[in-house]
């Protein structure tokens, strides 16, 4: 929990128990053009990542292999459909052995375990090209990654995003196997506003169901810095959900439905973005459903930094890569 060091953690009464005034994604109307400023050019410093348009393509092995690109060590296939609405697409990470061999067009006997990520932004902002390096990070660890894009707010509210993250998560199971991924062994991956689309697409069932799957389908979940419980009426955020919607309704904490693979929520010590308590509450009702549930801080991580520290050239800022990997790792190889 956050003490009074820095600045005082009230109740949910006056809902100061997640997004501060002022965060890394620009949310207050008098400082928006020099915060999203300044975030943006915090992720392309974390990842060194060139912002590049291409076309989006339909799936198919053929495609994948044709696609293929070598980035940041190791190879990626662009622009993936999951869906037929713009942002419905995703990028494909590969380890560099399995992207070697498929471009040689070698046996490949064993299938890798697989991660679907899900970017923060506040679900305004944000794009796949920009969390890259957690692409490349995971793919360097041996983990086959899906890096997806999403529809945004204002024009798409609360479940639309949710939505795009069950179907693409979907989408990387159903076609785990032609991506040399085995599907019994997909973890789903989330940072910020990201966690909360990851959280909500697996805790509450009905958004799988339209895909013929379940939550555990899914091996496991990972949180980071997720806002999972918190009244988005009292901030700016309130333009990610609909006018008459309330937290009751859409909070993940609250949402939880069917049988759930295990879950690792993780904090970062000096978040002053998304506050603890939102983790605090999501363990609490996970465990009271019977769930699984891992949670670590990140010591000396910001929220931006929670997320940044993924990039290779940053494992060194904090030890959020090797929280993770230790819990993939142990889950899914």
């Amino acid at each position: 929990m956050k003490d009074s060091k820095n600045h005082t953690q009230q109740s949910d009464s006056t809902s100061r128990d997640t997004f501060s005034d002022t965060d890394m994604y620009g949310h207050v109307a008098s400082n928006k053009g020099r915060t999203l400023k300044f975030g943006g050019a915090m992720i392309v410093a974390f990842g060194s990542i060139a912002l590049a348009t291409q076309n989006a393509q339909a799936f198919s092995p053929l495609a994948i292999v044709n696609g293929i690109t070598s980035s940041g060590g190791v190879s990626v296939s662009k622009d993936i459909l999951y869906g037929d609405q713009p942002l419905q697409d995703l990028d494909i990470y590969y380890p560099k052995p399995l992207a070697k061999a498929m471009k040689e067009q070698s046996t490949i006997s064993n299938n890798y375990p697989m991660v679907v990520f899900v970017h923060g932004g506040s679900w305004e902002s944000g794009n796949k090209e920009q969390y890259a390096f957690v692409g490349q990070s995971l793919a360097q660890a041996g983990y086959v990654t899906a890096v997806i894009n999403y529809r945004k707010a204002p024009e798409h509210v609360y479940p639309d995003y949710v939505k795009d993250a069950a179907q693409a998560i979907a989408w990387s199971v159903k076609n785990a196997e032609s991506l040399h991924a085995d599907p019994s062994r997909v973890a789903v991956m989330g940072h910020s506003a990201g966690a909360f689309n990851a959280v909500a697409a697996i805790a509450n069932e009905d958004f799988l169901a339209p895909y013929g799957m379940k939550p555990t389908d899914i091996a496991a979940v990972v949180g980071i810095a997720g806002p999972y419980s918190y009244d988005f009426r009292k901030f700016d955020s309130a333009t990610a959900f609909a006018p008459d919607a309330t937290p009751d309704q859409v909070m993940p904490d609250r949402q939880i439905k069917g049988a759930q693979p295990p879950y690792l929520l993780l904090t970062a010590e000096k978040d002053k973005i998304v506050y603890e308590s939102n983790t605090t509450k999501m363990t609490a009702a996970l465990k009271e459903a019977g769930v699984t549930v891992e949670t670590g801080e990140i010591e000396g991580a910001s929220h931006a930094t929670s997320i940044g520290a993924m990039a290779p050239p940053l494992r060194w800022v904090n030890d959020v890569r090797a929280q993770v990997l230790a819990y993939l790792d142990k889950t899914l190889k």
